[in-house]
């Protein structure tokens, strides 16, 4: 859907554009003069005169983007942001006529836009996407002749995919993301209706009453596991501790060094403790002890 723009703002742009046009053009030997003196120099005077004269790539770029629905002001003050960043790297050393420099930057500043405001859901992220977001119209309507709009064919895909050196699968993907436009929750499903599509969504989290339970059981255990922590020897707690109740558990053979013992102790007195624990919190609960506690 085109972005609609206010009354002020089109006579503003109607004003850029006829300033841009009436801008002189710059020969060679000038341009080059004025971008040494910016580069040299940071002589703004001479910036302006680069960046006025060539706004005219920005106007025309513009209504190229124009297209996609996006306000043409935005897509005039990316075209601008991206010409002032070809003046900051302009080399006039190199023989390159600023316009065919500016150019590239000028379009690469309105791609990002469109790319990042189209839709609500990021569209370009690779090189690959890129490539086709901008292109795959241009060749469906080039290869698919007469009937344009018509489903992509295998060899419509195959043909595309070669010539922008992007795989087929994401032809097929960028080919539905394009038919598809946004749609908001909040719209009606039925015409005159108050049910909205959002209304329909179900929460696959847990509800507010489960997370209560969870904490309050979690507040429970915790309190029965330090109690029976407790009750075990000081070397017990240590090897519970350091095995079971850290992030990363220490293996038998390095616990059976700390204590100069065997692992095979270690893995003993492991077992005992454990057996320790699962009876002290059986006599707390009342009850069957909780089996996660004990899981190996």
């Amino acid at each position: 859907m085109a972005a609609v723009e206010s009354l002020e703002v089109q006579r503003a742009n109607r004003r850029f554009i006829a300033r841009s046009m009436r801008a002189p053009m710059l020969t060679r030997e000038h341009e080059t003069d004025l971008a040494r003196r910016w580069r040299d120099h940071d002589d703004v005077a001479a910036l302006h005169e680069i960046i006025t004269a060539y706004s005219r790539l920005v106007v025309r770029f513009a209504g190229a983007y124009r297209r996609y629905g996006l306000p043409s002001g935005d897509l005039v003050q990316e075209g601008l942001v991206g010409l002032l960043l070809a003046a900051s790297r302009f080399d006039p050393e190199r023989g390159v006529r600023f316009s065919t420099y500016g150019s590239w930057w000028i379009r690469s500043a309105m791609q990002d836009f469109v790319l990042r405001n189209w839709s609500i859901v990021r569209t370009g992220t690779t090189t690959a996407q890129k490539a086709l977001f901008f292109n795959l119209r241009r060749l469906r309507a080039r290869i698919q002749g007469d009937d344009p709009d018509a489903a992509l064919t295998p060899g419509s895909i195959d043909a595309i995919a070669a010539e922008l050196k992007v795989a087929t699968r994401d032809v097929v993907s960028m080919d539905a993301r394009l038919a598809a436009a946004d749609q908001s929750l909040n719209v009606t499903i039925n015409e005159g209706g108050d049910e909205t599509w959002q209304d329909l969504l179900v929460d696959q989290g847990p509800t507010p009453e489960d997370i209560a339970l969870a904490t309050l059981d979690g507040g429970i255990r915790s309190r029965w596991l330090a109690h029976a922590l407790d009750e075990l020897s000081t070397r017990e707690r240590a090897i519970i501790v350091r095995r079971r109740l850290s992030e990363d558990g220490i293996t038998l053979e390095a616990l059976g060094r700390g204590f100069g013992i065997s692992k095979e102790r270690v893995r003993q007195l492991e077992h005992r403790a454990l057996k320790k624990i699962k009876q002290s919190i059986v006599r707390q609960s009342g009850g069957a002890a909780p089996r996660e506690l004990f899981a190996a």
